[in-house]
């Protein structure tokens, strides 16, 4: 039998073409949003370090970290543009937690000039110990290390039952008139003044005597917010009977930091406080949400006017979240 010609085989006649590198999807490090006409530029870690809530609003179809365009570069100077991603997001409420999150950082972790809350707490990462409440180590305990924020929002639909024989109506294609839209827009109006966190809940619970939503009440009090406490940011969305609120309030993690008369930073440990911050790790990466209906009456009878009765249903969707701050830069 004739040897076979190794150069003739079609196996090795195959030629190895390297692999174009530049083909592969690039990863983007800083994404331009488009918030409604505001633009917004920011890390992608920075993104990805948003409540879960926040991003499922912002990116309901998911979020593509990787430059689309990447496989029909050609190398030019326009390939580390920044793309832009238009998104159907409130930018003051956006604004609003980019602020709080930020500010949050650089007084857990500090500036250049001066060392943040993470600082003076070295001693409880040198002392931890097997027996230590904390756990043997911090990877175990993350708010040692990071600092936590309770993320609160609230989804909030309105309807309006309108009083018989009023003008408020619809036509034959169910199109409400021009009564009936201002009659929204009031309740609407009514409702925004209505900046108290946890009236609505407090009111629920004393009507049906419901157990789990006092201790979710409580929870959160001991955790950093108080009974009397406003949204940090309430707005109606356009074009729409739906308010949208959300609160952030720091973690009380029960470390206490406080300055000796001599001006030497001091760290002592609420353990009790500890122990029930550290029941609602269970939110982190985790939002619960809770959902109940609300009615009320009220009058929206102008200065003059006789009593004008309305009755007002909305439909309330909380969503709870634990978020924890990484040290890294925010946006520009």
């Amino acid at each position: 039998m004739a040897a076979v010609n190794l150069a003739n085989s079609p196996i090795t006649q195959v030629s190895q073409t390297p692999v174009q590198t530049n083909l592969q999807p690039q990863l983007l490090t800083r994404l331009l949003l488009d918030l409604r006409g505001k633009r917004f530029s920011v890390d992608r870690e920075n993104i990805l370090s948003l409540p879960e809530s926040v991003l499922l609003c912002l990116f309901p179809n998911g979020l593509v970290l990787s430059r689309q365009s990447a496989a029909l570069s050609d190398g030019g100077d326009n390939d580390y543009d920044e793309e832009l991603y238009g998104v159907d997001f409130d930018p003051e409420c956006f604004e609003y937690v980019l602020t709080f999150f930020q500010h949050a950082r650089e007084e857990f972790y500090g500036t250049p000039n001066n060392p943040g809350l993470l600082a003076a707490q070295q001693q409880l990462l040198e002392g931890g110990s097997p027996t230590s409440d904390f756990g043997p180590s911090p990877s175990q305990n993350p708010l040692l290390t990071k600092q936590a924020i309770i993320v609160l929002r609230e989804e909030l639909e309105y309807f309006s039952i309108p009083p018989k024989n009023g003008k408020e109506a619809t036509d034959a294609r169910g199109i409400a008139n021009d009564a009936l839209l201002e009659l929204k827009r009031k309740c609407g109006d009514y409702l925004l003044q209505k900046r108290n966190i946890f009236t609505a809940l407090q009111r629920n619970v004393n009507k049906e005597n419901n157990l789990a939503e006092q201790h979710l009440i409580d929870m959160l009090c001991m955790s950093g917010f108080d009974r009397d406490d406003e949204w940090g940011y309430r707005a109606m969305e356009p074009s729409r009977c739906c308010i949208s609120s959300i609160a952030l309030v720091l973690l009380k993690t029960g470390i206490v930091h406080t300055t000796s008369p001599s001006g030497e930073r001091q760290v002592t440990v609420d353990y009790s406080q500890m122990a029930t911050a550290q029941k609602l790790l269970l939110f982190w990466r985790k939002p619960a949400r809770k959902c109940w209906w609300d009615g009320i009456e009220v009058d929206l009878a102008g200065p003059g006017e006789p009593e004008k009765i309305i009755k007002l249903w909305a439909r309330r969707v909380w969503t709870l979240e634990l978020s924890l701050v990484s040290g890294l830069l925010w946006y520009r």
